[in-house]
C-alpha cells in the first residue's frame, strides 16, 4: 500500500532532475508491486525531525517483520566500490569519488530507529504486559542505482554488492529479504521467529510516520502567510540598517540565496546541525554547504545563523541586517 507519494520539486540543475527522475522510476515500481497489498506500506520522500537532526528517506518500506530504507541514486555512468568501502563513479569519461550511499542511508536508519523507539508506547501494543520494542525487528537498507549504470562488483564487496541493486531488479530484492510467504503458512511456521507486526501495529506504524513528516517549502510558505496572525508566533525583528530613501527607491535590499555550492541546487536539500554550524546537505549530490555567508548589505562575514522550530534567519553583527534564508 502507498502511503506517501514522490514529492516533486522545482529543479533547475541537470543533476537534480536526473535524481528526482531516478526517484520516481524506484517510486513507480514499488506502486506496481506494493498498492494493493495492506502488509506492505510504502512512504516515499520521507522528511523527519528527531533530537535536533533531520533525516530524508527516499524510500521506506515497512512490512510485518520490520523496515527496509532505500536510497535512490541516478548513477548512468560507471560505479565502483574499493575494498575500504569508498565509492567512485563516472561522468563524461571522468572518475570522480562520491559520498557512500550506503553509509547515507545507515545514518538515516540510526534516526528512524530512536524515533520511534522514542515513541514505541504510542504506536505499539504489549504482549503479556510487556511493551513491544521496535530495535529488534529486521533493518536492512538498499541503494538502487539507474538501470544503465555499470556496476563493477569484481572487486567490490560483498556486502556492499549485496545491498546495491538496479531499479528494475529491486522489487525482486525485496520479496528476497521480506521473506513473507503466504499469510496463513506464516502463522504455524515454527522456524520462523522473527518478532513480527500485526496489521493493526503496522498501520499505527504507517500514521505515525505521516504525521511526522515535514516539508520545508510548504512550511515556509505556511510560515510567511501566518506571521499576522494574532495566533502565530510573534518573532521581534532586528532593526534594519538606516538607508537613505534614495538608495531604497534606486536598489532593492540584497537578498541572500541559499543553494547547494557544488551543483547550485537551490530547493532540494535538508538543513542540518554540524561541528561548525548550521549547513544544508543536498539530495542530489550529497554535499555540505554552510548557511553563513557574507552579509549582502554591508559584505561582513561578521555573521550569525540563528534556528527558531524550523526557521534560519541570517544575522549581520556589524550592520545589523537580517534575512530569514530557510
Amino acid at each position: 500500500m502507498i502511503l506517501k507519494t514522490k514529492t516533486l520539486q522545482n529543479t533547475v540543475s541537470p543533476q537534480a532532475i536526473a535524481g528526482q527522475k531516478q526517484e520516481q522510476n524506484v517510486a513507480f515500481f514499488l506502486r506496481r508491486a506494493f498498492k494493493d497489498n495492506p502488509e506492505i506500506l510504502v512512504i516515499n520522500d520521507l522528511k523527519f525531525t528527531f533530537n535536533d537532526e533531520t533525516a530524508q528517506i527516499d524510500h521506506l518500506i515497512i512490512y510485518p517483520y520490520g523496515f527496509v530504507l532505500v536510497e535512490s541514486k541516478s548513477i548512468k555512468g560507471n560505479v565502483k566500490v574499493n575494498k575500504q568501502g569508498e565509492w567512485t563513479r563516472s561522468f563524461n569519461q571522468k572518475w570522480s569519488g562520491m559520498p557512500s550511499p550506503i553509509k547515507q542511508v545507515e545514518q538515516q536508519q540510526i534516526l528512524l530507529t530512536e524515533l520511534l523507539t522514542h515513541h514505541k508506547g504510542e504506536i505499539l501494543g504489549k504482549m503479556f504486559g510487556i511493551q513491544q520494542g521496535i530495535k529488534g525487528r529486521c533493518w536492512e537498507h538498499l541503494c538502487v542505482v539507474s538501470s544503465t549504470a555499470v556496476i563493477d562488483r569484481k572487486t567490490m564487496p560483498k556486502a556492499v554488492s549485496e545491498q546495491l541493486v538496479k531499479t528494475e531488479f529491486l522489487v525482486d530484492k525485496l520479496l528476497k529479504m521480506m521473506k513473507l510467504g503466504n499469510k496463513l503458512l506464516r502463522k504455524v511456521n515454527v522456524y520462523d521467529t522473527r518478532p513480527y507486526f500485526n496489521q493493526q501495529e503496522l498501520d499505527s506504524i504507517g500514521n505515525f510516520l505521516l504525521s511526522q513528516h515535514i516539508d520545508i517549502s510548504n512550511h515556509i510558505n505556511s510560515n510567511k502567510q501566518t506571521t499576522s496572525s494574532p495566533t502565530a508566533e510573534v518573532v521581534t525583528p532586528i532593526p534594519q540598517p538606516q538607508v537613505p530613501n534614495v538608495y531604497q527607491e534606486a536598489q532593492p535590499i540584497p537578498q541572500v540565496k541559499l543553494s547547494c555550492k557544488h551543483c547550485g541546487e537551490s530547493t532540494n536539500y535538508i538543513p542540518m546541525y554540524g561541528k561548525f554550524g548550521y549547513y544544508i546537505n543536498c539530495n542530489q549530490c550529497t554535499k555540505n554547504t554552510p548557511m553563513k555567508q557574507a552579509c549582502p548589505m554591508c559584505h561582513s562575514k561578521n555573521t550569525k545563523v540563528q534556528k527558531r522550530k524550523e526557521t534560519y534567519t541570517l544575522n549581520c553583527q556589524d550592520c545589523s541586517y537580517s534575512q530569514q534564508i530557510i
